[in-house]
């Protein structure tokens, strides 16, 4: 959207200055700068017509010079940047159990944690989020991206038995920090969701944990266990948390799922002011080539015999 305007439009005041000069002082200003005005007076009335006007063009076109006329172009707002955060997902065999939403009970969990997680990457409007999914494997299924329409697409993409069917947490939460490593975010979170224990990782308990814990000051890490108590391990998802800055959630159903990503949301909202990117023409060159032009061919013609 482009819009034109003047950024001194109270310099257009002085043309009422020259107005008023041209009738209060006319015949003193005349004397002073044009003594001998009266051989130099163009004989027709044509030519001192078209003097006048030029005259006034050049008066008019100079003081919109000094106004600085200007188009002002609206590119949109600067890409806004909040937190990068990667979701770390579960998708081991015992994924597929049924019945974790009490509305829908042919829905496996790990329908339920797509749906889930969509709607929170739709909410994260200013973040950068980037998907690891794991399970006998850990891989990096998005990177870190601002476009949440090509992220949603990319979670529905996610199917069981791709990675395997056991669970490899420890390696998974690997990935994720190797990910936000080229991250220049001020924070950054990890959220790791599972309802298995880790029976499958490369990584032992202890370097993750370390690792987890040397990277607290820039990286905060939320674990989300899921399913009925004595499926996944709480003590050492609680131990991760809490080396890493953050919490444990417990979700028994689908509810309570849903619950916990809002209550993430709310902890880590990204409070950003948006900066509009404007462009800026200046217009001033052309009534100051105008009114030179003018003003320089009113002089001639007055110097006319």
């Amino acid at each position: 959207m482009s819009r034109f305007s003047f950024e001194y439009p109270w310099v257009f005041a002085l043309i009422l200055l020259f107005v008023l000069c041209a009738y209060k002082c006319k015949e003193r200003s005349l004397a002073i700068f044009f003594p001998h005005l009266s051989e130099l007076m163009a004989s027709s009335v044509a030519r001192r017509s078209w003097a006048n006007l030029l005259k006034w063009l050049g008066i008019v076109m100079a003081i919109t010079a000094l106004a600085s006329p200007v188009i002002t172009e609206d590119l949109g707002e600067s890409k806004k940047k909040g937190r990068d955060i990667v979701m770390v997902l579960d998708s081991s065999d015992s994924m597929r159990q049924r019945g974790f939403d009490p509305n829908d009970f042919l829905k496996t969990k790990f329908d339920v944690v797509k749906a889930v997680v969509e709607d929170f990457v739709k909410k994260r409007i200013n973040d950068r989020i980037g998907l690891v999914t794991f399970a006998d494997i850990a891989f990096i299924a998005s990177p870190l991206t601002f476009e949440k329409s090509f992220l949603r697409d990319v979670v529905r993409l996610q199917h069981l038995g791709v990675a395997g069917k056991r669970t490899a947490i420890n390696d998974a939460l690997v990935q994720a920090y190797r990910l936000l490593d080229k991250s220049d975010a001020k924070s950054k979170v990890v959220i790791l969701l599972t309802d298995g224990i880790d029976n499958m990782s490369r990584i032992g308990f202890d370097d993750v944990r370390k690792l987890v814990k040397q990277s607290s000051k820039e990286v905060k890490l939320y674990t989300i266990g899921i399913g009925r108590p004595g499926d996944y391990n709480a003590a050492y998802l609680d131990a991760l948390a809490k080396a890493g800055g953050g919490m444990l959630f417990e979700a028994r159903n689908a509810d309570d799922l849903a619950r916990v990503y809002a209550q993430i949301d709310r902890l880590e909202k990204s409070e950003i002011k948006a900066k509009k990117i404007l462009r800026h023409t200046y217009l001033y060159i052309y009534p100051l080539i105008v009114a030179i032009i003018a003003l320089l061919s009113y002089l001639f013609l007055r110097s006319r015999v």
